[in-house]
């Protein structure tokens, strides 16, 4: 007989929400005894409210939502209650902050209030009317005359300067996104950058140090994450993404859009001059007209041009950073548009970097393969932070035992609803919705054929 894998205690289950352009997914997480990512369970659903990462109909956003974490509910038997959301759009920037502080006395060694005190300071700094701080990075520190520290914590000084990586986003794009999770009946336990939770769980630790791109390709838009010595030197978003590659072939082809997604992810490739030239493709047209045969050849080079675009934005994006000539791990890319074919060596080609596919599945446990492919790194680097954040603060809150009745305080959600004036706490005071398990989804042909 089997041996049953015994359930983690509750407070250990950490779920991951994924809102993109082409699917919402929450992912039900939790660590093992040997330190690797168990998924207990996984739901998605189709987008039908998001647009380039940001929400364009709360109404359809929120039934998707509702959707897939039902499916993560029933799938890893649990009630979900809290979650750790990603996300990502073209409003989010970022910026570099130095900060200092002059301390009384050079004989008492810096502790970790000191440091935690500087971070907090920079989520008071001024923005411009309508944007909001995400995160605070600490980048390196100095203290005196030392440079190049990473935690000065027990060193001793007078002087003590930080730079910070300071990443942006839209009060109202944020706003939005924590409405539809709250009237799904749902408890934001964060917002975390998609990023930044993809390099979470796609990078190697070797790699950070070394120097390296992350390039997070979803449907919507381009996600970019610039690492150096273990520290994040530069984000940037690229409203380019698989969509805009599927309306490409929409337009190009003159077929449906659902056709197009379908030759897109069946038969697209990113280098024409590696299909071969007398390949045809029988697409079904509308009723009472011929089909329509299209030569994969000009499939692929429609997908190429778009692809081509896209790689001199991130090229530009790696120039912008100042580190193009640093990045010794080169590029790696994840999220969905990442598997199509040749992807990789064109990325290779155009930028003349060392350039490798990146999945999260040398953080999971055997048996999680289902989730193991670069569709899920954003979902699995949440659910890993989620973990990592549980490990710092999870037990500090005495005989608060269950996750799902937990939200993280002194977070950007809590700054945000505090500084965001009272037109936008109204939004946040409505009463989350009641799911409704029975009510009738929405199917999406696709996925159903």
């Amino acid at each position: 007989m089997p041996k049953i894998k015994p359930e983690p205690p509750p407070e250990e289950i950490v779920v991951g929400l994924d809102v993109g352009t082409t699917k919402i997914c929450a992912i039900v997480g939790s660590r093992n005894e040997h330190g690797k990512i168990d998924i207990l369970g996984q739901g998605s659903a189709v987008s039908d409210g998001v647009n380039l990462g940001e929400v364009q109909n709360i109404d359809k956003t929120v039934i998707a939502i509702q959707k897939a974490v039902k499916a993560a509910e029933d799938s890893a038997q649990v009630d979900i209650g809290v979650v750790h959301v990603g996300i990502a759009g073209q409003h989010i920037n970022s910026l570099q902050h130095r900060y200092s502080i002059l301390r009384m006395s050079n004989t008492i060694e810096i502790s970790r209030e000191e440091v935690d005190d500087m971070i907090e300071s920079m989520y008071r700094l001024p923005m411009e009317t309508g944007s909001e701080i995400i995160h605070v990075l600490p980048q390196e520190f100095r203290v005196d005359h030392i440079t190049g520290i990473k935690d000065p914590v027990g060193m001793s000084g007078v002087h003590l300067d930080a730079d910070f990586h300071v990443i942006t986003g839209k009060i109202a794009s944020a706003s939005m996104l924590t409405r539809c999770v709250r009237r799904a009946g749902l408890e934001v336990s964060d917002l975390i950058l998609e990023s930044i939770a993809s390099a979470e769980s796609v990078l190697h630790d070797d790699e950070r140090e070394a120097g390296v791109a992350l390039v997070d390709i979803g449907g919507g838009t381009t996600d970019i994450a610039i690492f150096k010595d273990n520290i994040i030197r530069h984000s940037a978003s690229i409203p380019l993404g698989g969509n805009i590659i599927t309306q490409d072939i929409h337009v190009g082809c003159a077929i449906m859009s659902a056709q197009a997604e379908r030759l897109k992810v069946q038969f697209g490739s990113a280098l024409a001059k590696e299909v071969r030239d007398n390949e045809i493709v029988v697409v079904p047209n509308l009723q009472g007209r011929d089909p329509k045969e299209i030569s994969t050849r000009n499939l692929a080079s429609i997908i190429q041009s778009r692809v081509e675009e896209m790689v001199e934005h991130v090229r530009y994006a790696i120039r912008l950073s100042g580190f193009e000539r640093q990045l010794i791990g080169g590029i790696v890319l994840t999220g969905g548009g990442s598997q199509m074919r040749h992807i990789r060596p064109l990325f290779e080609y155009m930028t003349g970097l060392d350039v490798r596919l990146g999945c999260p599945g040398e953080h999971l446990a055997a048996g999680n393969e289902r989730v193991a492919n670069a569709h899920y790194a954003t979902g699995v680097g949440l659910v890993m932070l989620g973990l990592q954040d549980f490990a710092r603060n999870g037990r500090a809150r005495e005989g608060d035992q269950s996750l799902s009745s937990r939200v993280k305080r002194g977070s950007f959600f809590d700054n945000f609803i505090r500084r965001a004036g009272h037109w936008m706490e109204d939004q946040f005071n409505d009463k989350p919705n009641k799911r409704n398990p029975n009510k009738k989804n929405r199917s999406n042909d696709f996925n159903n054929n």
